[in-house]
């Protein structure tokens, strides 16, 4: 296991290093002067040609790309030109943030889409299953940033100013303006109610297709030879669905996992910035509107480091789902 680990890690690397220097060449493309983010407006052209040259904007692409790749590998990820501090700083404050979000919401899609799926494959074609499934293809095929729109249309807007109904759900930011004087009791609260609707927001569109994947799973294994045996012998329908069907079908949804992660990630994009919430999504959303060069490098290396890990994951609860599997 520990070799199979390594040589993922190492093979990873490679990946991780493409997709920055995509993103390195791709963003030159973008219009603006990042001197400019620097300056104050009006500034004289001499002193915005002196500004390029310290930054080192002067420099060919490929001589800024190598020393961009000495400093990373020296663990310096830069000095955020919008921001004015460093970009270990930015990550280190943004990070935890979005980690949350994404945990939270990979979770919860993951056990109320399991358990939907199990209630649907249990009944087939019963009206419980054909409201669930029309109800899982609804969310399924409704983008993230439209539902988090609707959210707060429903649960500020109109709960505010139409129903005249208290704000339970806040649309934006992470806490209130009034945190640090509350009790521990009511900053857990509060932190709570904040994240009730971004997460939310993530975890409908992403259970509905969990749902899906489990159901068809499930329906598919309960008709092996093993459950029919498992029938005969008289054990209750609850240990044969939960205990030797379900792990089975639980394999290829596995997989969702690993094909989640990068979904997950692009969607906090625009769930961080439609709610405020100072995660990674918003930080490269702003940065690349800012053209802060460094900040959208180190943040898509992140994200490609995340996604790498996520799928090592899925590989890795293969082996918890099913013992025969075994990585040399």
């Amino acid at each position: 296991m520990t070799r199979y680990l390594l040589r993922r890690l190492l093979g990873a690397i490679p990946l991780v290093l493409g997709v920055a220097t995509v993103v390195f060449f791709v963003i030159q493309l973008a219009p603006g002067d990042p001197a400019n983010l620097v300056l104050s407006p009006g500034m004289d052209e001499a002193v915005i040609e002196q500004t390029r040259e310290n930054l080192g904007l002067n420099d060919p692409l490929p001589v800024q790309y190598v020393k961009w790749l000495g400093s990373l590998a020296q663990g310096d990820l830069g000095y955020s030109l919008n921001q004015r501090r460093p970009v270990a700083a930015v990550i280190g404050d943004a990070l935890p943030n979005t980690l949350l979000l994404s945990a939270l919401a990979l979770g919860i899609a993951f056990l109320v889409g399991i358990g939907v799926g199990v209630v649907q494959a249990v009944r087939p074609y019963s009206v419980p299953d054909s409201v669930l499934s029309v109800v899982a293809l609804f969310f399924y095929s409704m983008p993230s940033f439209w539902l988090a729109l609707m959210l707060i249309l429903v649960f500020s807007y109109l709960a505010r100013n139409v129903w005249e109904l208290p704000i339970w759900f806040p649309s934006s930011g992470i806490r209130s303006s009034d945190f640090d004087l509350m009790s521990p009791g009511e900053q857990l609260v509060d932190r709570v109610r904040h994240m009730v609707l971004p997460v939310t927001a993530l975890w409908l569109v992403l259970a509905a297709g969990v749902a899906r994947y489990t159901r068809g799973s499930l329906l598919e294994v309960v008709g092996q030879d093993y459950v029919r045996t498992a029938r005969a012998k008289g054990l209750p329908e609850r240990t044969v669905i939960l205990k030797h069907a379900l792990r089975n079908a639980l394999i290829p949804v596995v997989t969702l996992l690993g094909l989640y992660l990068p979904v997950l990630f692009s969607g906090t994009v625009f769930i961080e910035t439609i709610f405020a919430w100072p995660g990674m999504g918003k930080t490269i959303f702003d940065a690349i509107g800012a053209r802060d060069y460094p900040v959208v490098m180190a943040s898509s290396l992140i994200f490609a480091g995340m996604v790498v890990v996520g799928n090592l994951i899925a590989d890795l609860l293969y082996a918890l789902v099913d013992p025969r599997i075994r990585y040399e």
